[in-house]
């Protein structure tokens, strides 16, 4: 299938999946695997930037991530809502890459939006499954699909992992994608109104808590998700 991806990520605003997985999509992409990214909004909401110029930088992280998609679903910033309506176009969304690996928003968090969008994803992830929700993308009726896993990464709250992935050797990339959000984090030329991700300690921030999550597994940086369901494993040596 053209569009099937391996991974599909969901994020409630874009730089979202930046901030949070962006190592852990860089070490997939590198080994092969197709991932793709759709923002649930434009983050319209936010303090700084416009809506078109978060699509552009959206762009440029796509490129830098090397992902095989990324699409906007263009749901209201902040007044989106885990609803029948949403629902089913995200549903459309999850039936149209066929992914066998969803990672979503974090189950809580400081902003309302990204527990939202992780229980959205969530119910949707299910109800893709059942054969009896219809839905169609240009036309035509789309078959059922249920992803195997769904991850939920850890955003701004501390959340204790239920694994962590090393991200050691993708540390430049995800930097890099984060920075391609240039509208939102620090510059001391930029003449909008400060905000809370704008601040100078928040770019560190984003480095310690990597190096957290690294430290916890003896490796220089990680990134920390939580499960929905045990993970299970046929041999102990899969267990690093």
């Amino acid at each position: 299938m053209m569009n099937k991806l391996d991974i599909l990520v969901i994020a409630a605003h874009p730089d979202d999946a930046e901030l949070a997985c962006s190592g852990t999509i860089a070490a997939h992409v590198a080994k092969g695997h197709k991932v793709g990214i759709v923002d649930l909004t434009k983050g319209e909401m936010g303090t700084r930037g416009t809506p078109e110029i978060r699509i552009e930088e959206s762009t440029e992280a796509a490129r830098i991530l090397g992902l095989s998609a990324r699409e906007n679903m263009g749901f209201k910033d902040i007044y989106f809502k885990d609803d029948e309506e949403h629902q089913h176009q995200l549903i459309r969304m999850i039936r149209k890459y066929q992914p066998e690996i969803v990672l979503a928003n974090a189950v809580t968090d400081r902003h309302p939006d990204h527990g939202k969008g992780s229980s959205l994803a969530s119910n949707a992830c299910f109800m893709s499954g059942l054969r009896r929700i219809e839905t169609e993308l240009d036309g035509v009726q789309q078959a059922p699909w249920r992803p195997k896993y769904v991850y939920h990464y850890i955003q701004n709250n501390y959340i204790e992992p239920d694994f962590i992935f090393d991200i050691t050797d993708y540390w430049d990339t995800k930097i890099a994608s984060i920075m391609a959000f240039k509208s939102q984090f620090f510059d001391p030329n930029s003449a909008e109104p400060s905000s809370f991700i704008s601040s100078p300690e928040f770019l560190p921030f984003i480095e310690s808590r990597s190096r957290e999550m690294g430290h916890r597994i003896m490796t220089k940086y990680g990134e920390g998700f939580t499960v929905e369901r045990y993970i299970g494993v046929k041999d102990l040596f899969d267990l690093k």
